[in-house]
């Protein structure tokens, strides 16, 4: 359903029935788990949603991440808006694209960090409020969107003199694409606005902190990750692997979601088989059969150590592709983990509901970052965090 809003000043009336609608992710999903994967735990999120024709998956994992963290907080089941996130994040986006003469990345992805840096400014509101389709279709495509934006800003830099206007005509850009952000809402019989809405939930966007791996820089320190998207110049704790991999199962046993960054560029991941895996045998030295029945059963795997993973960063086999949401833990019968991994190319993309079963081996060599509550680091390595 597509929302128009006359006018910014518009108080927008929600009820509950619309909020929450859509049913939760529920322990139906272990009836339909590929090769006799045993259940360690699976949490609970909302449903599987479609980000169609945008490049928005940063948003979408991370909404749905702050969604799952509302449900283990105790506050309800939230459908969130990602066209909100994505319209502000633009907005800072044009603002050093400008600035900086261009030299910036300024494109429809992102980070999961994006998310939270919009809510400490702005709060977020329920996807019934502001779903931001409003140039006439059902589904989200901002192939138009993001040209004419290039476009524009490319404009205002080849004009070499700034108005003081530029900004305000971006914004109507926007507006006109997303629809205006109303400036409050009913929220159970009370107006409230974007920023009073998040916090009345108790979200502290502050509680969270992004991890990656990688050997070029020291252990226990913060950097800049090298990643195209991360645009905003965000940093990044960095461990060892080991320990890296001990955070996201710590944080899945005792009851916590993870915002899953990383590659899906490789072979091995196959969103229509919904598995991620890294196959011992060599993609190119497989026979035809090989690689016809290589997703059909389990396969051995390579062992995945920080060497590897190194390389595989630096060559650019490993690259900042997609953001996904990490809700589940299985064990293999040999004893190998998976990951239950909500995508956001709908519920009907394979026979798992659009999850992905990715691998432990995946999961080490394709992730370039995760973010998760502070709570959700085990103790001894917060301490060396600092944190």
């Amino acid at each position: 359903m597509t929302m128009k809003f006359q006018s910014f000043h518009k108080t927008i009336s929600l009820s509950l029935a619309v909020l929450f609608a859509g049913s939760v992710f529920s322990s139906a999903q272990d009836e339909n788990v590929p090769f006799n994967l045993e259940t360690i735990t699976v949490l609970e999120t909302m449903p599987v949603k479609n980000q169609a024709r945008t490049g928005t998956c940063w948003s979408f994992a991370t909404t749905s991440f702050i969604e799952s963290e509302l449900i283990r907080m105790g506050k309800g089941h939230y459908d969130l808006s990602e066209m909100f996130f994505s319209r502000h994040a633009y907005e800072s986006k044009a603002e050093l694209y400008v600035r900086y003469h261009s030299l910036t990345n300024f494109g429809p992805g992102g980070q999961a960090h994006d998310v939270m840096n919009v809510i400490r400014k702005y709060g977020f509101i329920p996807d019934a409020v502001y779903h931001g389709i409003h140039y006439g279709s059902e589904e989200h495509n901002h192939s138009e969107l993001h040209t004419v934006l290039n476009h524009f800003l490319d404009g205002v830099l080849k004009a070499r003199q700034m108005t003081p206007v530029w900004d305000d005509a971006f914004r109507s850009i926007l507006d006109t694409y997303y629809g205006e952000v109303p400036q409050s809402f009913e929220m159970k019989s009370t107006t409230t606005t974007t920023v009073d809405f998040s916090e009345s939930l108790g979200f502290n966007p502050d509680d969270y902190v992004e991890i990656t791996s990688y050997m070029r820089h020291p252990y226990y320190s913060q950097y800049v990750l090298e990643v195209p998207d991360n645009w905003s110049s965000d940093v990044y704790y960095n461990v060892p692997l080991d320990e890296f991999m001990e955070i996201i199962d710590h944080a899945l046993i005792n009851g916590f979601t993870v915002a899953w960054d990383g590659d899906v560029s490789d072979r091995g991941f196959a969103s229509r088989d919904g598995l991620a895996i890294v196959p011992a045998k060599d993609w190119n030295d497989m026979s035809e059969e090989e690689r016809e029945n290589v997703f059909k059963e389990l396969p051995k795997e390579k062992k995945v150590d920080m060497e590897m993973r190194q390389l595989a960063f630096d060559d650019f086999a490993t690259t900042d592709d997609h953001l996904m949401h990490i809700t589940g833990l299985f064990e293999a019968p040999d004893g190998r983990h998976f990951y239950l991994t909500k995508n956001s190319h709908g519920a009907d993309r394979n026979d798992y509901g659009g999850f992905i079963y990715m691998s432990e081996a995946y999961v080490r060599l394709g992730t370039i970052a995760i973010m998760v509550h502070k709570d959700a680091i085990p103790e001894t390595i917060m301490e060396k965090l600092g944190l």
